[in-house]
């Protein structure tokens, strides 16, 4: 199954769900963009994402258009204006999903305080992409 994941910036939520995509499923091909690239993976993002045995640290921002010719069954967009600004995809997408979350880039505060809201979309991503997980590919595999 090939999976894009897509956000704004390609920085923090996309990359977390792809990352923890890869790590529940090795079957799965699993990509992550955005729509409006940044500089690199957030390093909060790669902090509490270690906490969980999951390294995205040599991951890095990429540009949707970079795939937009190729066929997935899935595209989920992880943030508002990802779902909004979303382009036409020439290769066949099979799914368009939102699964959205707040941006814990925008949150203000002590480094504690900004960890610990890292942490808490983390895990709302953990658990929101394992119930899809369980949805559509395990629930597919037990149709065949």
């Amino acid at each position: 199954m090939k999976i894009l994941i897509l956000c704004t910036g390609n920085t923090c939520r996309s990359q977390m769900a792809e990352g923890y995509l890869q790590s529940l499923d090795s079957s799965l091909e699993v990509y992550s963009a955005g729509v409006d690239p940044g500089k690199g993976v957030n390093s909060y993002a790669v902090e509490v994402m270690k906490e969980k045995n999951i390294d995205i640290s040599g991951k890095k921002s990429n540009d949707v258009s970079e795939y937009i010719n190729e066929k997935f069954d899935f595209v989920i967009t992880v943030c508002d204006n990802a779902k909004e600004t979303c382009p036409v995809f020439v290769g066949e997408v099979k799914n368009r999903m939102h699964i959205g979350f707040e941006d814990p880039a925008e949150f203000k505060g002590t480094k504690e305080n900004i960890i610990e809201k890292y942490r808490e979309i983390r895990d709302l991503i953990i658990v929101e992409f394992l119930k899809w997980y369980e949805l559509f590919v395990v629930g597919e595999n037990d149709s065949v």
